[in-house]
C-alpha cells in the first residue's frame, strides 16, 4: 500500500456514517483462522445472503472488488481487526470496526459464524452498531508498545511480590534481612525469582529508553511532557490512545471516555444517582496518577490545587479529581495545537 493511499484513508472521518442509506452494499465479515463468513445486503434486499468459505484474504479482496457502487464493511473488534482494517481499507468506502459488547442481537437464538455475520449485516444496515476507533495512522502502532510495556511491568511486579511474600512468611524483609541458606527448595525458588527480577529491570529500562527516543522524535509528545505530572511514558500512552483529537466532539466527551465524569441515571423524572460509563481504564489511570504527582510538587498545578482547597473549599479528593480533569482537557488541547503547556494566568482560570 502506498503512502498516499494511507494518508487519504487515515485522514478520512472514521466515525459511523450519519446517512447509512448512501451505500449500495452492506457487508459483514466474521473472520477466523480457518474460515470466513461473509454476509451482504443491498439497498433493496431485506435478508442477507451469507456464504461460508475458507479464510483467504486474496479471495476476500477479489469478492469486494467485484461489487460495484459504494461499499461499507463491518467487522467485530477482535485480535485481527486492525490487520483486516489496514488490508481492506483501500477496497471499501467505509469500514466500521464495531463493539461486540453492544451487539446484543448476536447472543439471541442459535449461534454460528453464518448467523453472526447475517445479524451483523442487519445491524449495520440499520445503523445500530457502535464503532471502535481504528486507523492506518502510524501512531496506532504505539498502542502495541504501551501494551507490551504494561505487560512487562505487571510481570515484574508479580515477581517482586513473590519475593516479598517468601520473606514475610519468615517475618523478614528482603531489604534488611538475609534469608538463611540450607533449604534447597527455597534457595532454588528465590534464585529463580531474583534472576527474573534482574531480567525485568533490564527490559523495563530498554522500554523506557524507547519511550525517550520517541519523545525526541515527536513534537506532540514533547509538548505533552511539559504538563506537570505527565512524563514520557504517560505522554506516549495518551497519544497512542487519542491519535486524533477530532474523534471527540468536545472536551466533555473526552472526559467521559477517560472515565473522569459519571452519567446521571434519570427515569420517570427521578434521579437514581450516577453511574460510570464504559471508559478507557488506561487513560483514567494516567490522569489520576498525573494529578497526584503534580499536586505533590511545586508547579502551577499545585497552585491551582491549593486554590481549590482553600478558596473553593473542596475536599482534597475532589480537588485531585478536578486537577485530573483539567490535565485531561489540557492534554487534548495540546494534541490539537501542538503547543506547549501554558500555566494558569490567574488562579482558578486556565490559560490553555
Amino acid at each position: 500500500m502506498t503512502k498516499k493511499k494511507i494518508m487519504v484513508k487515515s485522514t478520512k472521518d472514521n466515525s459511523y456514517p450519519d446517512n447509512i442509506d448512501q451505500f449500495d452494499h452492506y457487508i459483514a465479515l466474521d473472520w477466523s483462522m480457518k474460515n470466513m463468513s461473509i454476509a451482504r445486503l443491498t439497498r433493496k434486499t431485506k435478508q442477507p445472503i451469507v456464504i461460508d468459505v475458507p479464510a483467504n484474504l486474496k479471495n476476500l479482496k477479489d469478492y469486494i472488488k467485484k461489487l460495484t457502487g459504494k461499499k461499507i464493511l463491518t467487522i467485530e473488534e477482535t485480535t485481527t481487526s486492525q490487520w483486516l482494517y489496514v488490508e481492506l481499507v483501500e477496497y471499501l468506502d467505509q469500514i466500521v470496526i464495531c463493539d461486540p459488547y453492544r451487539n446484543r442481537l448476536l447472543s439471541d437464538g442459535p449461534k454460528t459464524d453464518k448467523i453472526d455475520a447475517g445479524n451483523l449485516c442487519l445491524l449495520l444496515k440499520n445503523g445500530l452498531l457502535k464503532e471502535v476507533y481504528h486507523t492506518t495512522d502510524s501512531l496506532y502502532e504505539l498502542r502495541m508498545l504501551v501494551s507490551a510495556y504494561e505487560d512487562q511491568v505487571r510481570a515484574g511486579v508479580r515477581l517482586l511480590n513473590q519475593r516479598s511474600s517468601i520473606y514475610r512468611a519468615e517475618h523478614k524483609t528482603y531489604k534488611k534481612d538475609k534469608m538463611e541458606e540450607g533449604n534447597r527448595i527455597k534457595d532454588f525458588v528465590l534464585t529463580s525469582i531474583e534472576e527474573g527480577i534482574e531480567l525485568y529491570r533490564a527490559k523495563k529500562e530498554s522500554y523506557e529508553k524507547e519511550f525517550e527516543k520517541l519523545i525526541k522524535q515527536n513534537k506532540t509528545l514533547r509538548s505533552l511532557t511539559t504538563i506537570p505530572g505527565i512524563g514520557p511514558i504517560s505522554s506516549v500512552t495518551i497519544l497512542s490512545i487519542v491519535i486524533e483529537r477530532r474523534r471527540f466532539k468536545s472536551p466533555n466527551h473526552y472526559l467521559i471516555y477517560c472515565g473522569l465524569v459519571n452519567y446521571e441515571k434519570l427515569t420517570g423524572g427521578r434521579s437514581y444517582g450516577k453511574r460510570k460509563p464504559r471508559y478507557s481504564r488506561r487513560l483514567k489511570g494516567v490522569y489520576k496518577s498525573a494529578a497526584i504527582r503534580a499536586v505533590n510538587h511545586d508547579n502551577p498545578v499545585r497552585d491551582y490545587y491549593d486554590y481549590l482547597v482553600t478558596e473553593k473549599k473542596l475536599m482534597e479528593k475532589n480537588a485531585v479529581n478536578t486537577i485530573a480533569r483539567d490535565i485531561a482537557k489540557v492534554s487534548l488541547g495540546i494534541i490539537k495545537s501542538g503547543k506547549k503547556y501554558q500555566p494558569y494566568k490567574k488562579r482558578g482560570k486556565e490559560a490553555a
